[in-house]
């Protein structure tokens, strides 16, 4: 499977069908398995992000229904588990909360893709990571930057501390000690939590941005989303960081943002996106976002999710079924269900707009360049592995046909 035109996959944000194809298409005689109306028995593997879990179970359920020939299996195992079973192959797509880092990608780095295809970072799922409390008696909580940042890092020990009552004035803040509960595992809204620290508060949270939280911090630990969940509701006088429609029965904080309160809504989240620019040094293909979290008006804890795919799949039948299946995700149906399944934010439209600009950019496609390298190269008397090398392919057949023309044409 592939990008197929220029700028396509910024089809994420234009409310459509992502335009991907199978490189070997050619190479078989029924390519279009996950397409729409397909009764074939398909299965498709994914593994990432716990904290798009239930938009996954949503897509997954509206798509299976529309293709009972189809099974799609997500495991939220946490970010960083999908980006190591996508870079090994063990599954065709993967979910994570931050994208791949410059020094991950490469070409041929990707068990699934091709020798000469990268990973693209797609996003598909906005949402507001929560400050989430348990605090017996105290209903409502107002922490800016550095209280929080204080409050993780371990320098803010006590719920009545004069920094956190310095902003809630009137709450009966407990002498009590704090719990503080941060992911156990290897997890992109760790990351994203600790980049708003580190942006907002940084003298106070001195770390970079990491998927591991520092364990230098101290604090209670837990697996995955819903074990931080868990931990918060069950324990006392605690205090952790979740996507937010996860946690829906606990205390959300309001975080300060300039002279604001900002609440973690889907609404505030979706902003950020506009107001961030894509990380650079990536191709126009990848959409990786460098988020911006300082922004007035804008929520700053938020994370955007990826779905991580490959430029070229080896396979054909797979191409097929990410692009069909990745395609309902990212159109507009498959965002306002999981908007209302999940709680998250919509690509926006000011980004969608974005999306159908860079859809429309005339220009050379990647299979193009592909189509003219083979043929040049089947010109100077590349040998049949070289070629099949070259462009990819599971099967001689089409390296084949490209020593055939270049016969021809010496002929």
């Amino acid at each position: 499977m592939k990008i197929s035109s220029i700028g396509a996959p910024v089809a994420l944000f234009a409310a459509a069908a992502l335009t991907l194809s199978a490189c070997a298409a050619n190479e078989t005689a029924n390519p279009g398995t996950g397409g729409s109306g397909s009764s074939a028995a398909s299965t498709l593997a994914g593994k990432g992000a716990s904290s798009m879990s239930a938009a996954q179970q949503k897509w997954i359920a509206d798509y299976q229904s529309a293709h009972p020939g189809v099974t799609v299996n997500y495991s939220p195992d946490g970010s960083g588990a999908g980006r190591e079973a996508f870079t090994s192959g063990a599954v065709q797509y993967a979910g994570s909360d931050r994208p791949f880092k410059d020094e991950e990608l490469g070409a041929g780095k990707f068990g699934k893709c091709t020798a000469d295809s990268n990973a693209l970072d797609l996003p598909v799922y906005v949402s507001p990571i929560a400050v989430v409390f348990n605090v017996a008696g105290v209903k409502d909580l107002k922490l800016d930057a550095e209280t929080v940042a204080g409050i993780f890092a371990g320098k803010i020990t006590k719920w009545n501390d004069a920094k956190i009552a310095a902003t809630n004035s009137g709450a009966d803040l407990p002498d009590a000690n704090i719990t503080a509960v941060h992911r156990s595992d290897d997890s992109g809204t760790t990351n994203n939590f600790t980049d708003y620290l580190n942006q907002a508060a940084p003298t106070v949270w001195t770390e970079a941005a990491s998927d591991t939280f520092p364990t230098a911090f101290g604090g209670e630990a837990a697996k995955g989303t819903s074990a931080v969940v868990d931990a918060v509701a069950n324990g006392t006088n605690t205090i952790g960081y979740a996507d937010a429609p996860a946690a829906k029965n606990l205390g959300h904080a309001q975080l300060k943002v300039g002279s604001d309160w900002l609440s973690p809504t889907a609404e505030a989240a979706a902003k950020i996106v506009d107001e961030s620019k894509t990380l650079p040094g990536r191709s126009e293909h990848d959409l990786a976002l460098k988020l911006t979290r300082t922004a007035d008006g804008v929520y700053p804890a938020v994370l955007v999710s990826y779905a991580l795919v490959c430029q070229t799949y080896k396979d054909a039948k797979e191409a097929e079924l990410v692009k069909s299946f990745i395609g309902y995700v990212a159109s507009a149906e498959g965002q306002k269900s999981a908007a209302a399944a999940a709680g998250s934010a919509p690509l926006s439209s000011a980004m969608a707009a974005k999306g159908k600009a860079a859809i429309d950019m005339p220009g050379l496609t990647i299979h193009g360049l592909r189509h003219t390298s083979a043929t040049l190269a089947a010109q100077l008397g590349a040998t049949l592995a070289e070629l099949q090398a070259r462009i990819g392919h599971s099967t001689p057949n089409m390296a084949m046909r490209y020593q055939h023309v270049a016969a021809e044409r010496d002929a």
